[in-house]
């Protein structure tokens, strides 16, 4: 059965990340997420149903549109594909649990970011927003369970904590970026940056998610160095970055303070 459930849950992910290239693709941009339905942006054609079959529809076509023959962007099915595997990972690291939807918001969040950022230089609120308190009812619920019972005083007493380790990844990152503001003479950093680390502080703790920091600066300071002269250069955004190095520490369940022996 574990089989069986993997699979739904990658499929699940394949058709939400569908529509999270929807979300992160038009919300910048002021457009409604429902109205047009989707189609090609360059002919305007409508999308048949078999046209949206997430993957499938974009090898069966060719990577082209059915219509007109402009190509698709593969950045579409690189997230699809992504969001699935993260959602099947999900569930087998968690099974049906409040953690695991915990980690669908998460990914959820991440992917969304990951999309918007790479495209149009902007962290979306909305997504901020209503994932964070997704996140927080979660964490609420999971902290009050207690033997069987809900234990409401543990519940907010437990998630007051995770709403400081937010608050601190916040601040950390608020103070990051006035120095990097000082030092480089303009803006190091955008204020997107800043709110997505109080999404990490609320999953990963506070310790966890500066180690994310320093795990998205390693990974990403060779490939924008790169980035950047090809784009002779090109403003690099840094949210992918901080996704992948928070979504390696969530999955991984990394913690640097066993890791160090502190405890």
């Amino acid at each position: 059965m574990t089989i069986y459930y993997a699979i739904v849950f990658f499929i699940f992910g394949l058709l939400f990340g569908s529509f999270y290239n929807v979300v992160a693709y038009r919300i910048p941009k002021k457009e409604s997420i429902v109205f047009p339905s989707s189609h090609c942006t360059t002919c305007g054609h409508k999308l048949t149903v078999l046209e949206l079959i997430p993957v499938i529809s974009f090898l069966i076509q060719g990577g082209k549109c059915k219509h007109c023959g402009e190509k698709i962007s593969w950045f579409y099915t690189i997230f699809e594909l992504l969001t699935g595997l993260l959602f099947m990972l999900s569930f087998l690291i968690f099974g049906f649990s409040i953690e695991l939807i915990i980690a669908l918001i998460f990914v959820s969040i991440c992917d969304i970011t990951i999309i918007s950022d790479y495209k149009y230089m902007v962290i979306l609120d909305e997504v901020l927003i209503i994932g964070g308190i997704g996140i927080i009812i979660c964490l609420f619920i999971n902290n009050g369970i207690s033997n069987n019972s809900f234990d409401i005083v543990k519940a907010l007493k437990e998630t007051g904590i995770n709403l400081l380790h937010g608050l601190g990844a916040f601040l950390t990152m608020y103070i990051i970026k006035i120095i990097g503001d000082l030092i480089f003479k303009r803006e190091s950093m955008g204020g997107g940056d800043i709110k997505l680390m109080a999404i990490f502080g609320l999953v990963l703790g506070y310790i966890n998610s500066l180690v994310s920091i320093a795990l998205a600066s390693f990974i990403g300071l060779p490939i924008t160095l790169f980035l950047m002269k090809a784009k002779k250069g090109e403003e690099i955004p840094f949210g992918p970055f901080l996704v992948v190095g928070a979504l390696i520490l969530f999955f991984t369940k990394f913690n640097i303070t066993s890791f160090l022996g502190l405890y």
